[in-house]
């Protein structure tokens, strides 16, 4: 007589001997002593759990002739109900839907299912992997399915529920398979070792449970596969090898290398598993799960029901879990799933490992961006260390190295982000803006509640009309370059961004700094300002200024200056009934500032003007 394999072997004939699946069988056994049995089921869930074994077991039940109706538990002794366990019962019909899933398969179902049974009670057909079925076979089903004979019972085992048709689900009964508990595959594995008089390690138990990840089928076959590579008893590292995972050391090894940025170790254990035969994939996924279970002791402890492991697993994720932060295992962890899943599709699976696992190496140098932005100071307990020396900006264009010194407080002198920023961009007049950072040391601020802002053009007011001449003349005196060389630097950095026609409208306005703002009245209307200040040239300004000023500076645009300049100086004739007034759109637009600058810089000529005020 043949072998048969341990999955078949010890395959469950009553509802009792199914594991991990407690709701469906108690629900299907109360069904059945009601008298509330459908005619028509899903059962749906991960591949080996018990779909089509618990299939098997209820139609034993409707069909067990122990009784003269059906029973909770089939007896499996009788001739329906051996019939059925075999596969040989005329009237329970096995029906594979991945081949038969056309609609001529279907049709001949239906035109058998009018027929009475040959011998039991029900007529029942099993559709196995029935998510297989074409729509237009599903359709054909639809109204048997919906209202079949008495003696028709429909179980539909399917792994992808999704798959089937909402009509078809409507009209059954659908029942969710769930994987079996990494404690019940091993209880499991450990009675069937008993009853084939097997030793085994409780660890290589643990390894075949892992391995089966939630199948009670996947597990036993690879049993079947240690028993026969093993001569006697079965060892955690005789399964390990069969399995082809990595030797437990070997994860807790790398991620001590880790720890310790040691990324000479790290490269050296990659290369000793490769040269072992092992697959970066399968290594990939080990560590996933180890950082897993690692984050898992971190936070819930080693002894948490969380972890389905060995002891000695336990152990190992409890002495990994010590050596990371919460923070840091999570980090890893998410850095492996990116690694594992490009694995997958990308040439050279080695060096994208080398490259995930120097990626978590090099994490360990990282400093939490709460702590950069806080500037935190010291925990408690840990000795004040001298801050360390801030890093050369080096501008472009010029080999120079400028190195911000500190104060002789200890403060350091930071320099402006925007300046930096400007530096690594190649804005112009770079020079300027590192030389306007303000010296190291205290910051005198002007009793005023709010800096007076810096007026220049033809609207500064007039010395004696200042509150106190005396007073303002040296303040007025240092502001006078600053603006000239924020102006300067500025129009500089517009003209590098090809903002010529904002050049010209700026150049002729009206520059202030109050407070942390910079005010400028252009030349030209709002709607002309509005379209060539662009995102970018507001960039490019606000960089400029704020390298200059030595701080943050937010940019205010105000146009219109030079129109009101040019009404104050004909007299107030824009007003409503001047002369400027009963000017045509022609007179108006040759009369316009922007327009005469257009004229002298390109030659433009006024051709057609259309006067939308008139219209109205």
């Amino acid at each position: 007589m043949s072998y048969t394999v341990l999955a078949r072997k010890y395959r469950p004939q009553k509802f009792s001997e199914v594991i991990g699946q407690e709701h469906v069988t108690r629900t299907l056994q109360n069904a059945i002593e009601q008298g509330r049995t459908a005619h028509g089921y899903i059962f749906s869930g991960h591949r080996g759990i018990g779909k089509t074994t618990v299939a098997r077991i209820l139609a034993m039940s409707l069909n067990c002739r122990s009784q003269s109706k059906p029973v909770p538990e089939p007896c499996g002794v009788c001739e329906s109900c051996t019939e059925i366990r075999t596969g040989n019962s005329v009237d329970v019909i096995e029906i594979d839907a991945a081949t038969n899933r056309g609609i001529d398969e279907i049709r001949e179902l239906r035109e058998a299912a009018r027929y009475r049974p040959a011998r039991d009670r029900f007529k029942i057909y099993i559709l196995d992997e029935a998510h297989q079925i074409t729509d237009a076979a599903f359709n054909a089903l639809l109204k048997t399915l919906e209202e079949p004979p008495d003696h028709i019972v429909f179980m539909l085992a399917t792994t992808q529920p999704e798959d089937i048709p909402q009509t078809i689900r409507s009209r059954c009964q659908h029942f969710s398979f769930r994987a079996v508990k990494f404690d019940d595959i091993v209880a499991q594995l450990r009675d069937l070792l008993h009853r084939e008089k097997i030793a085994a390690d409780d660890d290589a138990l643990a390894l075949l449970a892992e391995a089966g990840d939630g199948s009670m089928r996947d597990a036993l076959s690879i049993l079947d596969q240690a028993i026969a590579s093993s001569s006697g008893k079965l060892t955690a590292d005789s399964v390990r090898n069969l399995v082809g995972a990595a030797p437990a050391h070997i994860l807790e090894d790398v991620m001590r290398a880790v720890a310790e940025s040691k990324s000479e170790d790290i490269l050296r254990q990659v290369d000793h598993l490769i040269s072992e035969g092992h697959s970066p994939t399968h290594f990939a996924r080990q560590m996933v799960r180890f950082l897993r279970n690692a984050a898992v002791a971190k936070i819930a402890g080693k002894d948490s029901p969380l972890l389905q492991i060995s002891g000695e697993e336990r152990e190992r994720v409890g002495r990994i879990a010590e050596l990371f932060s919460e923070e840091d295992l999570t980090r890893h962890l998410q850095i492996m799933l990116r690694t594992h899943g490009e694995l997958g599709y990308k040439q050279e699976q080695r060096f994208h490992l080398e490259l995930g696992l120097l990626k978590m190496s090099h994490a360990q140098k990282l400093l939490p961006i709460e702590q950069l932005l806080s500037n935190v100071s010291p925990s408690p307990g840990v000795s004040p260390q001298k801050p360390p020396a801030k890093p050369a900006i080096v501008s472009s264009g010029s080999s120079e190295t400028r190195r911000s010194e500190a104060s002789p407080g200890g403060r350091p002198n930071y320099i402006s982000p925007f300046a930096a920023d400007s530096a690594r961009k190649g804005t112009p007049r770079q020079e300027a803006a590192f030389d306007s950072v303000p010296p190291a040391g205290p910051r005198i601020v002007a009793a005023a509640s709010a800096p007076e802002p810096v007026i220049m053009g033809s609207a500064a007011p007039e010395r004696g009309s200042l509150p106190d001449a005396d007073a303002a003349i040296p303040a007025a005196s240092q502001a006078q370059p600053q603006i000239e060389r924020l102006q300067s630097a500025v129009l500089q950095a517009l003209r590098d961004g090809n903002q010529h026609f904002l050049v010209s409208m700026l150049s002729a306005g009206e520059w202030s700094v109050q407070g942390n703002e910079l005010v400028i009245k252009a030349v030209g209307s709002s709607t002309v300002v509005d379209m060539s200040l662009s995102a970018e040239a507001r960039r490019l300004a606000i960089a400029s200024a704020s390298g200059v000023l030595g701080r943050a500076i937010k940019l205010k645009i105000v146009p219109g200056a030079a129109i009101e300049q040019e009404t104050k100086h004909n007299g107030g004739s824009s007003r409503p009934g001047s002369s400027h007034s009963t000017l045509g759109g022609r007179g108006r637009a040759e009369q316009d500032p922007v327009v005469r600058r257009m004229q002298e810089k390109f030659g433009a000529e006024v051709r057609t003007v259309i006067d939308y005020r008139e219209k109205r």
